[in-house]
């Protein structure tokens, strides 16, 4: 696969070598990832003995070839446990749908061999928006893609969107849509609180610009693979300030596959072949995204 270095990744590397407490921070974040990226792929081995020769040291033999990591996926299913999320007409649960397109798309990404996928949660259970955030990051993530199917009080509006971080919305139907999503936190008590990693400070300025540019070219890849196949919003690329999606070195978005309080998109999610198509885009929309690099000047043509 052509996967190509994003200009965000070669400041991650850039700032190692400015800072090097830095370096040492995200390889500690990341230990875990690479130290299990060899299921599926060939490791390099090594004699397990070095042998010396007329009292020279002879270098161990290196058999087979590694491959390149594999990028990794956190899909974050909305809500869950005691936050229902939205309730349609007909009693059906946002969480539950937001599970099971989760789990369809991460289905056909793992079969597709190219990636490395993880859920965020992988039963009926509450976790904080925050703990979504660092699970990702816990994981090294190389993209995050939350996905939901919200409720408005027009119960007319029906449609897939898009949206990515900005501490300003684009327009009020998304800001309210924002506010409802970052109050899920009440289901979690008082302890729950947001809070960000001393290292921001550093990446905010050189990392936080590029994340977002990559943000918004998923954004406009899925934008891409759900028109003609799955409804949408008028202007379906949005973005307000979602909590879920401010993790500052991981290109995040949010997918609203549709809206609850609409019966025909209610109806919709509730068929397993619809969510099945909402994946199918979905995973093409991956696809796109990590075989042209991040980068929105790709997105021309």
């Amino acid at each position: 696969m052509a996967l190509n270095f994003s200009r965000r990744n070669t400041l991650l590397m850039s700032i190692g070598v400015l800072f090097p407490s830095f370096s040492f921070a995200m390889k500690q974040k990341r230990q875990k990832r690479i130290g299990t990226i060899g299921k599926g792929c060939n490791q390099v081995k090594s004699t397990s003995k070095v042998r010396t020769f007329k009292g020279k040291t002879k270098t161990p033999a290196i058999i087979g070839k590694a491959r390149p990591a594999l990028p990794l996926i956190v899909l974050d299913p909305g809500h869950g446990g005691k936050d229902p999320g939205a309730i349609g007409y007909s009693g059906t649960y946002e969480k539950h749908v937001a599970y099971a397109t989760a789990v369809e798309l991460a289905n056909q990404l793992r079969r597709s061999g190219r990636y490395q996928v993880y859920l965020t949660r992988s039963s009926d259970h509450f976790i904080p928006l925050n703990g979504r955030v660092d699970f990702a990051q816990k994981k090294g993530a190389n993209l995050f893609i939350s996905m939901h199917a919200d409720a408005l009080r027009n119960s007319s509006v029906r449609g897939a969107s898009v949206y990515t971080l900005s501490n300003h919305a684009s327009d009020a139907q998304s800001a309210a849509l924002a506010s409802v999503e970052n109050q899920a936190d009440r289901y979690g008590g008082p302890n729950i609180h947001v809070t960000s990693p001393a290292v921001e400070k550093i990446l905010a300025s050189l990392v936080k610009m590029e994340t977002k540019k990559e943000s918004a070219a998923m954004a406009q890849n899925v934008v891409l693979s759900f028109n003609s196949r799955v409804g949408l919003l008028p202007n379906p690329k949005r973005h307000a300030a979602f909590v879920v999606l401010k993790s500052v070195n991981i290109p995040s978005i949010l997918v609203e596959m549709g809206f609850m309080s609409n019966r025909k998109d209610e109806a919709a999610l509730r068929q397993s072949s619809y969510r099945q198509l909402i994946a199918m885009s979905m995973k093409n929309a991956v696809d796109r995204y990590f075989t042209i690099g991040g980068s929105v000047t790709h997105l021309t043509g």
